[in-house]
């Protein structure tokens, strides 16, 4: 069977066509558009660089609002545009690449060309996944995926095992978070473009690294967003903190829904990307009978089955609710994993200090033993910041489809100054934060530049052209955090200066505090991948244990334990919550080999002579191995 007769297939299984400028076998080209609010539809072919004009020609109205027109040979790189009703040409909604940005033509590119050479690729099982999350942009000078593709090898060697992006559909400008998208099946430009992304993926597959893109459902960017003039996109039932949100189950939604699903195909078809994070997803209502998020997982599964390799969707989920990961024959949506903030807040206010906002519900050391022991702190307890109860038990669900973290992208950016952990911490405690997440029994994501303490900030950017939008966001912004002013702690999110203070400085000189950190997110991913798999060690506790000095407590004890080899392994972690020496009550004695210490960072593995916890030096944790 030919790609474009796959292609067509695995629209039909969902009972829509596909929509874009589709390139077939012969070279020539077909164009599908949902236009239901049009009378009357043209495509439009121009040159390229071309201002204005082109030749227009109608294109044949099908059922559902569908209008098609299949041409002759079509080079790729041709632009076209669709006008509705004798109005402005308008981009493809489906468009695959904008090489000149979102209010030009888009182009026509044969996504099912390009060269792979990733080999026999396997996948990656969810359990043996470390996430990096990265912002193509700033992450290297230059800001494209293949600048990117030259530290791609140092980023496996520290022990990645997959790159998470955040969003690259096409967007205003060259400088956004990608959240702000308006065309989600084209690859933002300035990044390189659909090839580009195709380059970084293959790059990643021979470097051993999986890829996940973070997608957005939930609503669409303020520029540029030309879909409500062809159909019914959006409903103004439902309200998103962005935006208007997208239409999953008012008139019109089969197609909305048939768009979305399509471009979850596309995504892992054309891209091979081995999974999709699921942007904010308690701002993607619907209300019918299959919700959207069951679907999209189903459209995954079955192209995972087309590539014969496991494909992960994973939920951006604050709702602490796990019907998210159940079954569908228990009533839930069967997502690979979901995101547990709980995990960074009970670690970033303790060790900050801070009680701000959500914060305010946590601060406590026993917060972080609950997230450790059950993931969720707020399982249908009373929070403050809501006002009500929240969340529900995690149940029995394994540590391995919750992912965690100390800081990401909202984390950071959503700060007044966009500050990281490297400027807001102590070097103790960032070591202890990272020992925290990389010894729990949950799937660690890394926020790109925390594994050397990176102080650059990641502050929110944009580049919007239209004055009046970017007026807005400043104002937005501004009314955000009114007690900051521009120049100061609140950077202007429109300035450049602004986004050139994000790019990452990829600097740990030496004996420094950065290198030596950085060692140690080694260390500890050393640890985790050869000593405790999280398939075998997926059993754990967790609980505060006394200090002999003046029997607080103020240390936590983590116990890993699994099935090793066909016998019962364990290992222990003891960690100083405290930024005073502490002598630990009934720890464990005689018989227990170091492993590793965070204050030397080096892994020595297990010795033969003994080795007992004695003292634990501020925020110092220690692991053991029991005899």
């Amino acid at each position: 069977m030919s790609k474009r007769v796959e292609l067509e297939e695995s629209h039909r299984d969902f009972g829509m066509p596909p929509c874009g400028g589709l390139v077939h076998a012969n070279g020539s080209a077909s164009f599908r558009v949902w236009a239901p609010r049009a009378q009357s539809v043209e495509i439009v072919l121009s040159d390229r660089g071309a201002r204005e004009g082109g030749r227009a020609v109608a294109m044949q109205r099908e059922a559902d609002g569908y209008f098609f027109w299949t041409g002759g040979l079509v080079e790729e790189g041709q632009r076209y545009g669709f006008r509705l009703d004798g109005g402005p040409v308008r981009p493809d909604p489906a468009s695959r690449w904008q090489p000149e940005g979102v209010h030009r033509p888009s182009a026509v590119v044969a996504l099912d060309r390009f060269d792979w050479s990733e080999g026999d690729w396997p996948g990656l099982a969810r359990e043996l996944l470390v996430i990096y999350e990265l912002h193509v942009g700033t992450f290297t000078p230059k800001g494209t995926f293949d600048e990117a593709i030259g530290r791609l090898e140092e980023l496996r060697e520290l022990g990645i095992t997959a790159i998470e992006l955040m969003p690259v559909g096409q967007f205003p400008g060259e400088r956004n978070w990608g959240y702000d998208g308006v065309h989600a099946y084209a690859v933002q430009n300035s990044y390189g473009g659909p090839r580009g992304l195709q380059r970084f993926v293959n790059a990643c597959h021979r470097t051993g690294l999986a890829v996940i893109l973070d997608v957005v459902y939930n609503h669409y960017g303020p520029e540029g967003n030309y879909l409500a003039e062809f159909g019914p996109y959006f409903t103004d039932a439902y309200r998103t903190p962005w935006g208007t949100a997208l239409n999953f189950d008012q008139a019109g939604s089969h197609s909305v829904r048939a768009f979305v699903l399509d471009n979850v195909r596309m995504w892992l078809r054309d891209f091979r990307l081995d999974g999709l994070r699921v942007d904010a997803i308690h701002a993607i209502y619907d209300h019918g009978a299959r919700h959207i998020l069951r679907e999209i997982k189903e459209a995954a599964d079955q192209e995972a089955r087309r590539l014969g390799r496991p494909v992960h969707v994973i939920a951006e989920s604050d709702l602490n609710d796990v019907r998210l990961l159940d079954r569908t024959e228990l009533g839930g949506y069967g997502l690979s994993a979901q995101w547990s903030d709980d995990f960074h807040h009970a670690v970033h206010a303790f060790l900050t200090g801070e009680r701000n906002s959500y914060y305010v519900d946590f601060g406590r050391p026993e917060q972080i033993v609950k997230a450790l022991n059950d993931a969720f702190v707020y399982d249908g307890c009373y929070s403050a910041f809501r006002g009500r109860r929240h969340g529900a038990p995690a149940g029995s669900h394994p540590g391995s489809r919750f992912v965690v973290s100390l800081q990401n992208h909202d984390q950071a950016g959503n700060r007044p100054a966009g500050d990281r952990l490297g400027a807001l911490l102590e070097p103790g405690q960032q070591r202890l934060a990272a020992g925290l997440l990389l010894l729990s029994p949950y799937l660690p994501l890394i926020f790109m530049g925390e594994e050397y303490g990176e102080t650059r900030p990641f502050p929110f950017f944009s580049s919007f052209t239209e004055t009046q939008i970017a007026e807005a966001v400043r104002r937005g912004r501004q009314k955000e955090f009114p007690d900051f002013k521009w120049g100061s702690e609140l950077p202007d999110p429109q300035a450049p200066p602004t986004f050139e203070s994000a790019r990452l400085s990829w600097s740990w000189a030496g004996d420094s505090h950065r290198a030596g950190l950085r060692r140690l997110y080694y260390d500890l991913l050393t640890l985790r991948r050869f000593r405790f798999p999280l398939r075998e060690f997926n059993e754990h506790s967790a609980r505060l244990v006394a200090s002999e000095e003046d029997g607080s407590a103020s240390v936590i004890r983590l116990s890993r334990q699994g099935d090793c080899n066909g016998r019962t392994a364990e290992l222990v972690v003891y960690f100083n919550l405290t930024g005073t020496p502490q002598r630990v009550a009934g720890c464990d004695r005689p018989g227990t080999g170091l492993l590793l210490s965070s204050e030397s960072s080096c892994y020595h593995g297990a010795r033969e002579n003994d080795q007992s916890l004695d003292t634990l030096l501020p925020y110092e944790f220690q692991v053991f191995q029991p005899a």
